[in-house]
């Protein structure tokens, strides 16, 4: 059919009228309930009207741009409350959350600010607090200043997706219980105490994937070890996949797994830790730690606690550099390690710069069984290759590595932390039956 001036001005005409309609025309507006955007009073009566009325209707909830002063929302099953990105501002008032649900089918939040207002909150309650929801979506929303946790979910599946979470006292994101969520493109910036935390209360699978998120500026203000401070924490939660995440700048770890087995860290760039920058401890079986890069920590990367069950792992293709103390009062025997492994574990392809203590260290005393260290380079370390020797250490081959520029040893025996052995690149392997060391460079 051809178009005439006539066709093509009406259809011009058409789509600026879409264009510029209102937003009833795409949901309900939460005007309509009496909320006044820009109000100096609490809007909680009329935005909660409002709320409870799509629930009935399963229509999306509309809020015009403006603030809107509220607490202690209570979100049913099916509300879908939608904002004008970067325009519509939700002011915590009152109230343990100012955004909550239970149980509910299914939970969306897209394109909203909410501010907490530095309100201090309840232990692990978080300004959004969701608990037992199937199928939550968050995408696009801003939260700013929580007083404890920004986001709380326990026993949820779903999705969060470009999300900008900035000052929360705790965790930007706190995750219990939960299967299968999908945590990906968030950007994190200055939590209390961890960016995204993924637990579950007993050892049981979880299957989330936390992917392509930017952390910086963890802090860890309740203290600790280590439970605090860390970019990604994942705690008893098996089966989860950590990847192409950008971590930089925090207290303890980029990335930690505690006794979770079957975890992947793949693909993280993670610089200037204060701590061991990533790590499988305690009481689990599988890790892979594969195509990492970090970039000045403490430490590198730990696979550790084989005394407390933790074993089975692989450490692929990373890049480590600038390896050492990082904490005042920290001792030079506990950090400058770029890769530390303890059983059943192979080391092979990484290429490690500037380990203050040693390139990569195989076992710890007696804790060295079945560990193959093959075809790393390490350039710049104290010992290029430590292993223990310690009575009760068990089997490691350590073959083809290029190792230049180590300055107590290409590859030296350690009862813990002691060397007992020359290089034994040169001389003395022969008495450690345990170890086959073949074929390495060094210079």
């Amino acid at each position: 059919m051809p178009i005439d001036r006539r066709r093509l001005l009406l259809g011009s005409l058409t789509s600026a009228a879409t264009l510029a309609a209102p937003l009833s025309a795409y949901g309900v507006e939460a005007a309509q309930f009496g909320a006044r955007p820009g109000s100096p009073d609490d809007q909680s009566r009329a935005l909660q009207r409002a709320i409870d009325q799509v629930t009935r209707t399963r229509a999306p909830l509309m809020l015009a741009p403006g603030v809107y002063r509220a607490g202690n929302l209570r979100l049913a099953d099916g509300v879908q409350l939608f904002g004008v990105r970067g325009a519509t501002r939700l002011v915590l008032t009152n109230g343990p959350s100012l955004l909550s649900a239970e149980g509910a089918d299914s939970i969306t939040l897209s394109g909203l600010t909410l501010d907490g207002r530095s309100q201090a909150l309840p232990q692990n309650r978080g300004l959004v607090h969701l608990v037992g929801i199937k199928s939550v979506r968050i995408s696009d929303c801003t939260i700013e200043d929580a007083g404890g946790n920004a986001i709380a979910l326990e026993r949820c599946e779903g999705h969060l997706a470009g999300n900008v979470i900035t000052g929360s006292a705790d965790n930007a994101l706190f995750c219990n219980d939960n299967s299968g969520l999908v945590v990906t493109a968030n950007t994190i910036r200055n939590g209390g105490n961890g960016g995204i935390r993924i637990w579950q209360s007993v050892k049981r699978h979880d299957g989330s994937i936390v992917a392509d998120n930017t952390i910086e500026d963890i802090e860890a203000r309740a203290g600790g070890t280590g439970e605090n401070g860390n970019g990604i924490n994942v705690f008893r939660a098996a089966d989860v996949i950590v990847r192409n995440n950008i971590i930089r700048r925090a207290a303890y770890s980029a990335i930690r797994g505690n006794a979770s087995s079957n975890m992947q860290i793949i693909g993280n760039n993670c610089a200037a830790l204060k701590e061991t920058a990533l790590y499988a401890e305690f009481d689990f079986e599988g890790a892979i730690v594969a195509d990492n890069v970090v970039d000045t920590a403490e430490n590198g990367i730990s696979i550790t606690n084989f005394n407390n069950g933790g074993r089975l792992s692989t450490v692929l293709g990373n890049l480590i550099r600038n390896i050492g103390v990082q904490r005042s009062g920290t001792s030079p025997e506990d950090a400058g390690v770029g890769i530390g492994i303890e059983a059943e574990t192979t080391v092979t392809g990484n290429v490690i710069e500037n380990a203050a203590n040693a390139g990569i260290r195989a076992g710890w005393g007696p804790y060295l069984r079945n560990v193959s260290v093959a075809g790393n380079v390490v350039r710049g370390a104290g010992y290029g290759i430590a292993v223990s020797v310690a009575p009760g250490a068990g089997d490691a081959t350590i073959s083809g590595n290029i190792i230049a520029g180590a300055r107590l040893g290409a590859i030296v025996g350690m009862e813990w932390s002691k060397p007992v052995t020359g290089d034994l690149t040169r001389d003395g392997a022969g008495r450690y039956p345990q170890l086959t060391i073949a074929n390495n460079q060094s210079e």
